[in-house]
């Protein structure tokens, strides 16, 4: 029996050991359930997340999930407990587009000495999408809404490509390690993942009209092009490109995929921040590559994605994050 909530999950190192598996599994025929061990358990948030992002800051966790007014939630550890402090948004949406009271997958970073959270306004398998962007000079403190930084389908440059054939929704951020130049990466299904460079102050695209758009990931000669929830790290001197390959939900709807085309965890990387990027086996991301880092396993973990990483340092481990359903 599946419980459908879905649980943060951490990893410390995707290299870490791998531990014997359980003698009878919660979920069922390996048929559709992965009981292999090649990877590890997660280290547990004990917390019931879809699409989390984390952000430290003065000691403190800041979660930002999916939900009314994008919740914040604050903890000391990792490990939590997780408190509700707040929301980004004190209503629904400056963006006038379907459940702009509920958006979800919020990105939140620090820039110049100011938090922005980018988040998505979209109806599941919908591309009229936008991403907006809330900005704050204290995460506790009050934020202001933006509006849209970019729309696909309907709004303000929707008619300009990639926005004509991409789908405006799973935000995240990098800056370029040498010139400090931001960057957006977003997209789903449509036309895989794009990246476009932000305005200095990362309310708007640097060119709206020219937006300078790199398609960083695709499916080619697949009618679904099941990739989404992109995140960038730097580990010197690489770029990763981390992204959810799969079927991620309404299992209950539409029933369980067959076994490895549920969501799974998965990585390239590159030197330069705008690609190209491939997989440890060379293929390019823009050729359906990607390196396997986290997937179904154990009859436990299953459908593992919405990643992100918190950066370590010479001594400390980046951390791997990301919500799995158990």
């Amino acid at each position: 029996m599946v419980r459908f909530d879905r649980i943060f999950g951490i990893l410390l190192s995707w290299r870490c050991a791998v531990h014997a598996a359980p003698a009878d599994s919660p979920l069922g025929p390996p048929s559709i359930f992965s009981q292999t061990t090649l990877y590890p358990l997660p280290n547990q948030g004990h917390l019931a997340v879809h699409d989390p992002n984390i952000v430290h800051n003065n000691g403190a966790y800041y979660m930002f999930r999916g939900g009314v007014h994008v919740p914040i939630l604050k903890a000391t550890s990792l490990d939590g407990p997780w408190q509700r402090i707040g929301t980004v948004l004190d209503g629904p949406s400056l963006i006038k587009k379907e459940n702009r009271t509920r958006p979800w997958a919020p990105t939140t970073v620090e820039y110049n000495g100011r938090f922005y959270c980018f988040y998505t306004v979209s109806r599941h398998g919908s591309r009229n999408s936008a991403i907006g962007v809330a900005s704050t000079d204290a995460i506790e403190g009050s934020w202001t809404d933006h509006g849209a930084v970019i729309n696909t389908e309907k709004g303000p440059h929707s008619q300009i490509w990639p926005y004509t054939e991409s789908n405006a929704i799973d935000a995240s951020f990098i800056t370029d390690q040498q010139s400090g130049k931001p960057y957006l990466l977003y997209g789903s299904f449509w036309h895989g993942i794009y990246q476009v460079p932000l305005a200095t102050d990362l309310l708007s695209v640097e060119d709206p009209d020219h937006p300078d758009a790199k398609n960083l990931a695709y499916v080619p000669d697949q009618k679904v092009k099941p990739i989404e929830g992109s995140f960038m790290s730097y580990r010197e001197p690489y770029y990763y490109l981390w992204f959810s390959h799969g079927k991620c939900c309404r299992f209950l709807g539409k029933g369980f995929p067959v076994a490895g085309k549920e969501y799974s965890i998965r990585v390239g990387r590159s030197k330069d921040v705008r690609g190209p990027f491939v997989d440890k086996n060379g293929v390019s991301l823009l050729e359906g590559g990607g390196t396997v880092v986290y997937d179904s396993n154990r009859g436990v973990v299953y459908a593992p994605g919405g990643v992100g990483v918190l950066s370590g340092n010479a001594t400390d481990p980046d951390i791997l994050y990301y919500h799995y359903r158990e």
